[in-house]
């Protein structure tokens, strides 16, 4: 089907930056709509940013104006660029692609990855 595979958390100081990406492969026929989701322990789930296949983005108040959402549509390959980091920005990151695909006929289904731990801290 489709595999999301993320990568570029890690251990960052206050104010510092990282750059998460998420690569989708599969049968693959397009990709409405990926995003970013944050998550701690004993949390929801919360959405982060989200961008179009058009290339329009929407995020979380409390990320704005310091993370930025793209993306590569020929590399089916999402982006988060997040600077000016903070220690309550400290969860763990997880892809997700509303994708259309083929198997034995064409579906259209929402997709996750693994998730990749950011910290951020002193």
């Amino acid at each position: 089907q489709v595999q999301l595979v993320e990568s570029g958390g890690g251990l960052v100081q206050p104010g510092g930056s990282l750059r998460l990406s998420c690569a989708a492969s599969g049968s693959i026929v397009s990709i409405n709509y990926m995003g970013w989701y944050r998550q701690n322990p004993g949390n929801q789930r919360e959405l982060v940013a989200v961008i179009t296949s058009g290339g329009s983005t929407n995020y979380v108040d409390s990320v704005k104006g310091r993370f930025t959402i793209s993306r590569d549509n020929a590399e089916n390959t999402v982006y988060l660029q997040m600077n000016s980091l903070k220690p309550e920005d400290t969860a763990v990151y997880y892809c997700n692609a509303q994708v259309t695909y083929y198997s034995t006929s064409y579906y259209s289904a929402g997709f996750w990855g693994q998730g990749t731990q950011v910290t951020v801290s002193s």
